[in-house]
């Protein structure tokens, strides 16, 4: 089931999807009262979805061109919650561009947050900033949305805590990012996170998902990679921040960004003014967005 939030005459909705792909049915039609999408997530519980999951298709919706998709999750409780470097061959890359911030042994996983005052929606524009930033990076990621509080839980357990999956570009500010050396200002600006277009329902896929995902810059296919080539999983990585730290319903997980980002061609193809930036993941969908 894919779930979205969506403009209608001003308002903000959430709505589901029909199987059709065609129309879009609100929550609020199917007797769920949540006005957004972490309400919706703090509502939800496995026997509801099931009851959505159904009583979509027999609801007339509201044609899906006629509504405006907004990020699924365009203001986050909290910060994203990032994993670094969780790709082999982004790994090698990444040292060859900057070893001292990049570079080293990593026996565990490095997590990172990053600040979203609102999340960019597919088809929208992208400021990049361009009286600080030189060297404007893109990343495709899988975001992993937690979908009931969760405290140490136990990776066989782990997934029973995932309500989902959508697409997401972590953009970045290479030189912020090595000048500080710690990653939290060059990847928090305005507009440096795109999420969308929706969340696709954990029950889609297998537990883990094995999903190509790809970035293209100006139809240039840049990332091509399989979310099966992660270094640390999804199970791993929510049972391991979920000791001593609560991870609450509507937590967005960024795990990670495969080969071929900007800083890792020799030389470097960062992003300029006019680029067009697609993020592609298999059995989510498709984010473009565009840089000013």
């Amino acid at each position: 089931m894919k779930v979205l939030t969506f403009k209608r005459g001003g308002r903000v909705e959430v709505g589901v999807l029909k199987n059709d792909g065609l129309e879009v049915v609100p929550v609020n039609y199917l007797g769920c009262t949540a006005h957004n999408m972490n309400e919706f997530l703090d509502l939800m519980t496995p026997e509801k979805e099931k009851k959505l999951d159904k009583n979509k298709e027999l609801m007339r919706g509201i044609p899906l061109r006629e509504v405006k998709l907004i990020s699924p999750i365009p203001v986050p409780k909290q910060d994203l919650i990032c994993l670094g470097i969780n790709y082999y061959a982004h790994a090698e890359e990444a040292a060859k561009f900057h070893g001292e911030a990049f570079g080293g042994e990593r026996p565990v996983p490095i997590f990172f947050s990053k600040r979203v005052n609102l999340a960019v929606a597919d088809e929208e524009m992208i400021d990049g900033h361009w009286d600080i930033v030189d060297g404007l990076d893109y990343e495709v990621e899988l975001g992993v949305i937690i979908g009931k509080d969760t405290k140490n839980v136990s990776v066989a357990n782990a997934f029973q805590h995932v309500f989902g999956y959508t697409i997401i570009n972590d953009f970045s500010a290479r030189n912020l990012q090595t000048a500080h050396k710690q990653w939290y200002f060059g990847k928090s600006l305005d507009d440096f996170t795109a999420i969308g277009p929706w969340i696709v329902t954990k029950n889609e896929f297998a537990n883990p998902p094995a999903l190509g995902i790809r970035c293209y810059v100006n139809d240039e296919l840049r990332q091509d990679g399989n979310t099966s080539l992660m270094i640390t999983g999804i199970a791993e990585v929510i049972s391991m921040l979920s000791q001593g730290m609560t991870l609450k319903a509507g937590t967005i997980i960024a795990m990670g960004t495969p080969a071929g980002v900007g800083m890792g061609f020799d030389p470097p193809k960062f992003l300029q003014k006019g680029d067009v930036v697609r993020c592609e993941i298999d059995g989510i969908g498709k984010i473009t967005n565009f840089i000013k």
